[in-house]
């Protein structure tokens, strides 16, 4: 442990005892043991510095599929995505009408289930879902009725899974084939963040891991008045291969936890948020690649301002990068957007608007696949989901 938190000194300048404190408790916390290697690697991002630009082409560097989502009087969806497995695509409306959408992954309906109500299986409200091919199972957050319903791909339920006393999972995805992740809400008074690793088949609790941290920060905006002017939402949790990476707002280190439940540091913002001077510049995680890890700083003074940056791994530099879609001819800018799946095969996808890509087809500005499926759309058509993969 001693030498542990000796190599990390030395690797940071300028680290505040906070930091210590949050690697030392960490570390304490996974069930294995990492290696020397993976205990010195972590990134440490100066949030005050202006960084080179740079272009990229999303093409060049990912892999990008389009799936038009079938539209059909049985399958009318708004697109809002909840999970991409393998083989199928899970969706939601935008409105709370109970209605869960399975697609495959070329875009064909297969199943659509409304379970909506407060039944012993049924939800309440359709908050998340995720799928578990290998298990054949879809599971529901139903923060409202604190549990976790459990259907098959069929759409039979199987089983309730009931939150502890005093849990409710904002997010929650699939660790492993035997269990599942999530982050617990704290609103907005705790001074920790609470990840819970749980089993499948009862909710019985695996791991928890806690990142501390001395005050709790906000990424909400408001006036002299209270009222709410801008929020900033980022995703706790991310996949990254077969690990995850956890994030807190208030916390300076991002880290990323493995499949033997070892939790490590992985980025490091400085300096500390928790600094009076810069208490309202944050750095989020984005996506992972092997060669680049997407961030984003974030400033909340007085309105939200964002940052895209990026290290690449290869240079071991930070960019401000922009990011372009070459299936368009007139220079698409694509926003870098969190996967919140459980595929870690997806690094990200984006919802594309039906009428959108129709007034775009009719300009002469799309090329390739996506100029291709533009042409058998109309305005009421489903949304096609962008799917960008790791090449």
């Amino acid at each position: 442990m001693t030498n542990f938190i000796t190599t990390i000194c030395n690797k940071m300048k300028k680290i505040n005892i906070l930091l210590v404190l949050i690697l030392l408790f960490i570390s304490g916390c996974g069930r294995g043991k990492p290696s020397h290697d993976e205990r010195s690697i972590f990134v440490t991002v100066d949030v005050r510095k202006n960084y080179p630009k740079k272009e990229f082409s999303l093409q060049n560097m990912m892999s990008v599929e389009y799936v038009a989502l079938e539209t059909t009087d049985e399958f009318i969806c708004q697109g809002r995505i909840l999970d991409i497995g393998e083989n199928y695509i899970l969706a939601r409306n935008n409105g709370q009408d109970g209605n869960l959408f399975l697609f495959d992954r070329k875009g064909k309906g297969v199943k659509k289930i409304n379970y909506r109500g407060q039944g012993n299986e049924e939800y309440i409200i359709l908050y998340g879902a995720i799928l578990d091919e290998e298990n054949n199972e879809i599971f529901i957050n139903d923060i409202i009725g604190r549990k976790i319903v459990v259907y098959n791909l069929d759409g039979a339920f199987k089983r309730n899974i009931k939150t502890d006393e005093g849990i409710r999972y904002e997010n929650i995805y699939s660790f492993d084939r035997e269990h599942l992740i999530g982050d617990v809400g704290d609103n907005g008074k705790a001074t920790e963040k609470t990840f819970r690793i749980i089993t499948k088949e009862n909710g019985s609790l695996a791991k928890e891991i806690k990142i501390p941290f001395e005050q709790k920060k906000s990424t909400i905006t408001t006036d002299a008045n209270g009222k709410l002017q801008s929020l900033y939402y980022y995703a706790p949790l991310l996949p990254y291969h077969d690990s995850w990476i956890l994030t807190e707002a208030s916390s300076d280190t991002i880290f990323c936890l493995r499949p033997d439940f070892s939790v490590n540091p992985f980025i490091v913002n400085t300096p500390s948020v928790q600094s009076s001077v810069f208490a309202n510049l944050f750095l989020f995680s984005k996506i992972q690649t092997d060669r680049y890890y997407f961030m984003e700083k974030v400033s909340n003074k007085e309105k939200i301002i964002k940052t895209d940056l990026l290290y690449d791994t290869k240079e071991k530099a930070i960019y401000e990068y922009t990011l372009f879609n070459d299936d368009y001819s007139n220079k698409q800018q694509v926003t870098m957007a969190n996967s919140e799946c459980s595929n870690a095969k997806i690094v990200f996808w984006q919802k594309m608007e039906a009428h959108s890509l129709v007034e775009s087809f009719q300009k002469g500005e799309l090329k390739g696949k996506l100029k291709t499926i533009a042409a058998n759309l109309d305005n009421e058509s489903n949304p096609v989901i962008m799917l960008v993969k790791i090449k």
